[in-house]
């Protein structure tokens, strides 16, 4: 398991006039309860929209509290956040509903996004499949954030790997949702991942082009 060295995103050079920073739309999902609303709220500059609403005898049988037992609200359209990780950068965090029968906002909520979090709790890895496979079937850039939760085991990258089936290129890292240093670690790397899939598809762009020249 590897953890992301807290790179900072450059800002201008002495005696530069400040730039207008550049919005960048990112997704936090994940399975249900899995702390994407803590994630928001850890690192949002502003005070964070939140569309949660108790849970009531209708959600019995229909959403796992199993690891969350003392969970008694549910997010069910989006939460929204601001976080300026430098003078030129700020994301614009979306969080995602994470029952399965949200999923027809991913579509909405993923347009103009450069990439995603998948928050993972290694108690419940099965919650993760679904996060995953969307992202990978949109083509979109993701890292996957183990939210270590203090009664949960502490799982090997490759065996996290293996169970999740994600592909080597795809970051896997571990941090805490309630800590605003582990939380820019996974906020920084999503960008440079997102960054480095650009980049190469770029690059993939201009080989086709000097080939058909």
């Amino acid at each position: 398991m590897h953890s992301v060295p807290p790179e900072r995103v450059p800002g201008p050079r002495a005696g530069q006039a400040p730039r207008t920073p550049v919005p960048v739309k990112v997704l936090v999902a994940g399975g249900f309860g899995v702390g994407k609303t803590t994630l928001i709220g850890t690192m949002s500059d502003i005070t964070p929209l939140r569309t949660e609403a108790p849970m009531t005898a209708l959600s019995v049988g229909v959403d796992d509290t199993t690891a969350v037992q003392g969970k008694t609200t549910t997010t069910v359209a989006l939460d929204f956040g601001r976080s300026a990780l430098s003078p030129d950068l700020v994301l614009y965090m979306f969080g995602t509903p994470g029952q399965d029968r949200f999923l027809f906002m991913w579509d909405e909520l993923a347009t103009g996004a450069i990439g995603a979090i998948v928050l993972v709790d290694a108690r419940r890895l099965a919650d993760a499949f679904g996060p995953v496979s969307y992202f990978e079937k949109a083509g979109l850039p993701f890292v996957v954030a183990v939210n270590q939760f203090p009664d949960a085991v502490v799982y090997p990258e490759d065996a996290l790997r293996e169970a999740l089936a994600v592909a080597r290129d795809v970051p896997i890292t571990i941090g805490d949702a309630r800590d605003p240093v582990s939380s820019r670690r996974l906020l920084v790397e999503l960008v440079q991942h997102a960054l480095g899939r650009a980049r190469q598809a770029s690059e993939a762009r201009e080989r086709v082009g000097s080939t058909h020249a």
